[in-house]
Parts: C-alpha cells; sequence; structure tokens
C-alpha cells in the first residue's frame, strides 16, 4: 500500500477517519464497502508486513539476541514502529512521582497502529459485562446489551478470522456456527495446565485469537458479511482468498507476510483501498477538530510531521478512531467559544473515567515438564487454552473480597531460546557452564510455564486525563497529563490472581519462581501497562452524564463520531480490541444510514 501524498488529497470527503488501527481500519473498510469516500489520516508512517515483516529471523540474528531495549519494549523483532510507552517528540505527563498514581501510555506510530503487534487475543464482553451497575451497584451501565452488539462479534469475527470453540459458561458467549475456526493444537504443558486447573475447579478451555487456523470461508461469509452488496461481496471474497492460514513459523507480535493473523494493514485496508473509496495520508499528526458556524463539524486540522506544514481537510462527517486517550486529547485542543473545555465537552466527561486491564503475573518451573522431547513449538506463540473468570456466583454471594473478575493466559513450551531462557535456567542451577550448560539445558527447557491475570477495572473519579497547561510535543500541540488510581477492588483482585497461580503451579508439581504477593498494590501491574485503556468519552444515556448516545456519536456535535475504546463504559476482562471493532462498525453502519436520510 502507498499512500497518497497530502496534495494528492481531494476536498469534501464523506468521511475523515482519524487513526488506521483496530477502529479506524474497521470504520473506513465498512464506509467505504457502502460506498462513502474516505479520507484516513494516520499520525505515523506507511508500513506494508508483506515486506517488512521479519518471519523467518531467529534471536541468533537480532542484536543482543533479540531482547528488549528502551527503544524496541517487546524485543528487536516486534512490529512496533516509532512507538512504545515513549515516543520521542511526543511526551506526556505525570501527575504524581508516586509510581502508584502513574499511567503509561503506549503508542505505535505507523499504519495499522497496534494491530500490528498486539496480542490478538478476541473475547466477546458477556451480558453481565454491558450491565456491571445492574449486578453489584458499582460502576456503570452501557445503554446497549450484549444482544446490540452480537451481530456485529459474528461479522468481525468471520471477517478478521478468529479460532475458539464455544463452550456454553457462564458470561462467556457462544458464538453462532460458522463464526469461529477450529483452534490449533495445545502444548503439552497447556494440556497439563488443564488438567491440574481443573482439579481446582478452574475452567480451562480453547483460546480465542485473531490468527488464522484454515483459510476463511469465501463462498458463504461475504453475502453475510454485505447482504445485498454484491461490489463489497465480490471484493471481500477475493480478499479472503489471498490470506493464508498459519503454518506456525513465526510469533504473531512481528506481525505477519502471509495475512494469517489479523492486522489492519492487511485485512481491513487492502480491501477498502480496493473500492476506490479510500485515500490515506500517513504522518499526519491531528491537532483539532474544526467547528463551523452551524456547530457541526467542518473538517480537521493536521501538521505533516516530514514538511512541519498544516493542512486543513473537510468532510461532511468526522470520525475520531486514534485510541482513546489520543481521541480524547484531539477533543480537549478543539476548543472554541461554544466548546471552551473542549469539543463535544458540555457534560465535563471527556478525559474521565479512564481504565485499563488489571494485571498479575506468576511463573514456575514443573518438574513434570522436564527432559521432554524436542518439539517445534515456535510459532504458535501461545493463548491455545486459556481460563475464562470462573467465580461469578462467588461474587453473587460474597464470598471474594473484591468486584468483578479475571481471565487467566499462560504459556510454556520450547520456543526459539534467548537471554532470558539463560536467566531462566541459572535460577535453578547456579550457573554451568560447557557440557554442564547443554545438559541443564536440555533438561529444563520447556519446563517453565507463566501465568497472567487479565481483569476488569472499574471506572473511578481519579483515573482520568487532561491537557497540561505547559507542555507541547514537536509540533507544537498541548500534551496529556494523567491522573491515576486503582482502588481495593482492583488490588484485592491482583492478589487473588497471585494465589491462584501459585496453587495451579504447586498443582503440577511445580515450582514458583520468585515471591508470591500477597500486597495487590505491590502485585498489580502499573496501569498502561497492559496496553488496554479505553474510556474518556464514555457513552451513555444522557447528555448531561456521557459523551456519546450508543451510536458513538457525540450528544454536543451530531456529525462527530468516536468509533473507538473511549466511549467504554466499563472495561470487562475480555481484552477489549473485538468489541472496539464490533462497536465501530456498528457505528458506522448507523452513520451511513444517517447519510442516506441526508440528515448527516
Amino acid at each position: 500500500m502507498s499512500p497518497p501524498s497530502t496534495s494528492a488529497t481531494k476536498n469534501g470527503y464523506d468521511v475523515i477517519v482519524v487513526g488506521s488501527g483496530a477502529a479506524g481500519g474497521q470504520s473506513a473498510y465498512t464506509l467505504c464497502m457502502e460506498g462513502a469516500k474516505v479520507l484516513m489520516l494516520e499520525a505515523g508512517r506507511n508500513y506494508v508486513p508483506e515486506q517488512e515483516t521479519p518471519m523467518f529471523q531467529t534471536p541468533d540474528q537480532a542484536p543482543l539476541r533479540g531482547v528488549s531495549t528502551p527503544e524496541k519494549d517487546f524485543g528487536f523483532y516486534d512490529a512496533t514502529i516509532d512507538g512504545g510507552w515513549t515516543v520521542p517528540g511526543e511526551p506526556y505527563v505525570q501527575s504524581t512521582e508516586d509510581p502508584h498514581g502513574r499511567f503509561a501510555w503506549w503508542r505505535a506510530r505507523m499504519l495499522g497502529g497496534r494491530t500490528n503487534h498486539w496480542g490478538r487475543v478476541s473475547l466477546r464482553n458477556g451480558e453481565y459485562d454491558f450491565k456491571p451497575h445492574r449486578r453489584d451497584g458499582l460502576g456503570f451501565d452501557w445503554p446497549i446489551s450484549y444482544e446490540d452488539v452480537a451481530p456485529y462479534y459474528d461479522k468481525v469475527e468471520r471477517l478478521i478470522g478468529v479460532y475458539g470453540t464455544s463452550e456454553g459458561l457462564e458470561n462467556t458467549p457462544n458464538s453462532p456456527e460458522g463464526c469461529l475456526l477450529p483452534p490449533p493444537a495445545p502444548l503439552v504443558s497447556d494440556y497439563l495446565v488443564q488438567q491440574r486447573a481443573g482439579r481446582l475447579g478452574i475452567p480451562i478451555v480453547a483460546g480465542h485469537r485473531a490468527v488464522l487456523t484454515r483459510q476463511l470461508d469465501f463462498k458463504r461469509s461475504p453475502a453475510l458479511l454485505h447482504p445485498g452488496n454484491l461490489k463489497a461481496q465480490k471484493i471481500i471474497a477475493e480478499h479472503m482468498r489471498q490470506r493464508a492460514a498459519c503454518f506456525w513459523a513465526t510469533d504473531c507480535g512481528r506481525g505477519c507476510s502471509i495475512r494469517a493473523n489479523y492486522q489492519s494493514t492487511t485485512v481491513h485496508l487492502p480491501p477498502a483501498l480496493a473500492t476506490g473509496n479510500l485515500d490515506i495520508v500517513t504522518n499526519a499528526m491531528v491537532s483539532e477538530v474544526l467547528l463551523g458556524r452551524n456547530g457541526l463539524a467542518k473538517g480537521v486540522s493536521y501538521i505533516d510531521k516530514i514538511s512541519g506544514r498544516q493542512h486543513v481537510v473537510t468532510a461532511r462527517v468526522i470520525v475520531l478512531a486514534a485510541s482513546a486517550c489520543e481521541t480524547v486529547r484531539i477533543l480537549l485542543n478543539s476548543k472554541s467559544a461554544q466548546f471552551p473545555d473542549g469539543l463535544a465537552n458540555s457534560s465535563g466527561k471527556v478525559g474521565r473515567y479512564l481504565m485499563d486491564t488489571v494485571g498479575s503475573s506468576v511463573s514456575g518451573q514443573v518438574p513434570l515438564l522436564e527432559s521432554l522431547p524436542p518439539l517445534n513449538e515456535d510459532g504458535a506463540s501461545g493463548e491455545a487454552f486459556y481460563g475464562p473468570w470462573w467465580l461469578y456466583q462467588d461474587q453473587q454471594k460474597g464470598k471474594l473480597d473484591f468486584a468483578r473478575g479475571y481471565h487467566i493466559e499462560f504459556g510454556g513450551g520450547r520456543r526459539m531460546p534467548n537471554f532470558g531462557t539463560l536467566r531462566s535456567l541459572e535460577s535453578l542451577t547456579g550457573g554451568s557452564y560447557g557440557k554442564k550448560l547443554k545438559d541443564d539445558a536440555r533438561r529444563y527447557y520447556g519446563s517453565f510455564v507463566g501465568f497472567d491475570g487479565r481483569g476488569e477495572m472499574i471506572p473511578n473519579e481519579n483515573s482520568y486525563c487532561e491537557i497540561d497547561p505547559k507542555v507541547k510535543d514537536r509540533w507544537g500541540i498541548p500534551v496529556l497529563r494523567f491522573h491515576w488510581q486503582w482502588s481495593e477492588h482492583e488490588t484485592r483482585q491482583a492478589a487473588h490472581m497471585q494465589k491462584t497461580f501459585a496453587g495451579v503451579i504447586e498443582a503440577m508439581g511445580g515450582k514458583v519462581l520468585g515471591a508470591v504477593k500477597t500486597d495487590g498494590a505491590e502485585a498489580i501491574a502499573p496501569g498502561g501497562f497492559i496496553i488496554h485503556e479505553v474510556g474518556g468519552a464514555r457513552m451513555g444515556e444522557s447528555r448531561q452524564t456521557s459523551v456519546t448516545n450508543q451510536w458513538c456519536q457525540t450528544w454536543d456535535v451530531k456529525n462527530l463520531f468516536l468509533n473507538d475504546g473511549a466511549v467504554f463504559v466499563s472495561n470487562a476482562d475480555k481484552n477489549p480490541t473485538l468489541t472496539i471493532m464490533a462497536l465501530a462498525w456498528r457505528a458506522s453502519d448507523h452513520i451511513v444510514r444517517l447519510m442516506r436520510r441526508k440528515e448527516l
């Protein structure tokens, strides 16, 4: 894909979409397939996974054997370009030096955004997740239900390709027949976790990930995705045929040159471009949404990061899909006489109720997994199995000291070793050399397991972001200042994760590496570290208490839509990306209906 230069863009698009990741990609895809003329603005550079993915390079071919560095937080081969928790020239501000009150903001400055490197865990929110306040009196209920979103979960799963199974578990929705692909074969360590966790009453079932285990159904799915739209059906059928099933050669976080996993750059954008309805401008740093005298959004102002020049583009509809915090920053910087506190902010809720996922980790070494014969376990990169939250009824009966729950992700096996492998061996052997080191590696490598909890955070008044009055980025755009606070519900949840994971490791006959943290405030990962931030411009039933309606349409400016995680009312224990795409598709369908009725 070769995006046009800024000089090639036209005036008067139907829709401007800011952002190119899960939300922006899905929005542009849906709109273009329905005939809308769309301009996409991306703050990072162009990225072509088919050409840039290091599919077969091994750790020994990378600097420092591929381990993480300050410039590449997830290792040398991670797909993220010009991004991370720090981005040169793009600072953000913390409101406190207290480590428990700080928020780390991950950004990916590249076409496709964070969809190029994410874990691809694709879980549906359940009925409880849309109405949490109704169950325990905490947080807020969404103005929509699972039934409103379910048809769009179906569509997204069919389009992007998600493997998994339907198990009929509480608040863990089943997918209709034909939506899910078969899961890959689990590792030996996965089976052991399933067996021993099962003895503790913890269900372990097939994971749900956006990776193709077989080719998509290009004969039946196009008509289900785009009923009555023959052009769209033809385009997507051809692009489904072009995507190959995974052959488990490369960690998905590197990107995928055969288009086997979901990335916006390989799944959403190619068919959208094939319609002839999409223009893309990269290196376009949006500074504000422009408001017309009629009270409608008339366009977007952005800075070309290469030339430093400012540009203005116009459209009938503006869609912000830049990721939750970036969308909030654009809104708060879009000030006018009508909106002195930021665009669409008459409620005062823009920037409020920021959330991340609760995270905590425990690892262990399991003698039962020692000295196994070598197996080819490099490529699947985990998540063949996972553990859904299983204690809903205990919470309803008041048996736990925290509200909401978490799911369990875990990994093991014999993936390609790096320096971290040697550190793990040294913790057992005390250090060895020569033949003894080789013998130790053969014995112990593959006997390590790691568990990660991914839990729900309840929105609170003390977790929010605002514009810092002094600091600006290198383009002169004011930056965000973050305030953060976990409640006891989250810290107690993290302590419960630690106890649970240690119990599973012990049930496997293993030993925990390091100490089990009983203090939840120490066990919980810092805000932002799980990279699931949502909220900041929540949807609701009233313009007095929320920023958008159920269609992601801002109450104050009817042609301005927020199609990303900013509109989240709560942050379930399910990873948010699948829900972001489902809501973006739903909102984009609504935009099309309104434009056809000439209401926009």
